[in-house]
């Protein structure tokens, strides 16, 4: 797991786009988590690789410890699916439900979670998910 820092603002599905599209390359699953202020700021970011091809792991309460160490009001989540295929999965869904839950309970918002496959990306948001 790693953290950075950028100064950028994730104000739509395209900025987030923008900033996730790299995952979409990677070979084995990836999730990166972009923690944000409340005017849309970009405060920081977690990478966290999987160890296989079709999964990774979201440590739920590190992915909160992280967002209100960065005072963060809100957090857009990604993931890479390396099948090419980005359509939600079950596991997919579960894990934005529990991230939802969890986030919603310290007043931090879940902005969108976005699953990335070669050129594609799905938006948990605009299929009304979140």
């Amino acid at each position: 797991m790693n953290i950075c820092i950028h100064a950028s603002y994730i104000l739509s599905f395209d900025a987030a786009h923008a900033l996730f599209g790299p995952l979409a390359r990677a070979e084995t699953e990836v999730a990166a988590f972009a923690f944000l202020a409340g005017d849309g700021r970009l405060l920081g970011m977690r990478h966290l690789r999987g160890n296989c091809i079709s999964a990774v792991d979201v440590p739920v309460r590190q992915i909160v410890a992280d967002a209100l160490a960065f005072d963060a009001a809100g957090v857009v989540m990604a993931h890479n699916h390396p099948s090419g295929d980005p359509s939600p999965s079950a596991a997919d869904r579960t894990i934005t439900r529990r991230l939802l839950a969890a986030l919603d309970a310290v007043n931090i918002r879940l902005v969108d979670h976005l699953v990335l496959a070669e050129d594609r990306a799905v938006s948990f948001l605009a299929l009304g998910w979140l």
